[in-house]
């Protein structure tokens, strides 16, 4: 029984990584090279009205070390996904999200 579920979450994972990797968004974001200050200034215009003006916390949770706990394709999905309220879904296109990346890997 132990086995099958190892065995239940290990594919789980691996479909998951193939999910990612043939996305056409994310592979878009992940081929451009993002500018952390452009990145700083989507983020004041999106984002710092619920997680502070220096990505510290407010409304929203603290993003300093943001990357350290969630790949750059969970930081990705998080940003689109609008799955956890009352984060709203955000779309911004491939050169603004790979911006945003980048500036949120620098915290």
């Amino acid at each position: 029984m132990t086995i099958a579920i190892l065995l239940a979450v290990l594919l789980g994972l691996f479909a998951g990584r193939l999910v990612q990797a043939s996305d056409p968004y994310v592979k878009t974001v992940l081929s451009i090279t993002g500018d952390p200050i452009q990145g700083h200034a989507i983020f004041q215009i999106n984002c710092a009205g619920c997680h502070g003006l220096e990505a510290d916390g407010s409304v929203g949770p603290s993003l300093q070390a943001v990357s350290k706990h969630k790949s750059r394709y969970g930081l990705i999905h998080q940003v689109v996904s609008g799955e956890t309220p009352p984060m709203p879904k955000f779309q911004p296109n491939p050169k603004e999200m790979a911006d945003l990346l980048s500036y949120l890997q620098s915290l």
